[in-house]
């Protein structure tokens, strides 16, 4: 099966932070561009930061200068790094990619995995 895995997330008070990873798993090979996202109850999902395969980054507007995006190709694993988290960070963290497969097939995306839950209390 092929899929990404959201983890790091948790329940931590305003002002914390918190490190996502998004590892991928399966058949994927190699991933490409990589996107956060999240989503609150009522709301929906939101492009929160993006990285390029070259390394290149960019940011919603909310989050800048408080996340930084990176990854480790080694690993097939990129990171979420959330600093000076704030109340309305509170979501599902959510990751996916345009991923090259192990038998050379390429994929816009993947299927979306359960995500992972980042709780910030004020």
């Amino acid at each position: 099966q092929v899929q990404l895995v959201e983890s790091g997330g948790g329940s931590v008070q305003a002002g914390e932070s918190l490190r996502l990873s998004c590892a991928a798993s399966g058949r994927i090979w190699r991933l490409n561009n990589v996107k956060w996202y999240r989503q609150s109850p009522g709301n929906q999902r939101e492009l929160v930061a993006r990285i390029s395969s070259a390394g290149s980054s960019n940011y919603v507007d909310s989050v800048k200068g408080r996340f930084t995006i990176s990854r480790d190709n080694a690993k097939n694993t990129v990171y979420l790094q959330m600093n000076s988290l704030k109340p309305e960070d509170t979501a599902v963290y959510y990751c996916n990619a345009d991923v090259w497969y192990s038998d050379g097939s390429y994929y816009p995306s993947v299927p979306w995995g359960v995500g992972t839950q980042v709780t910030v209390s004020s």
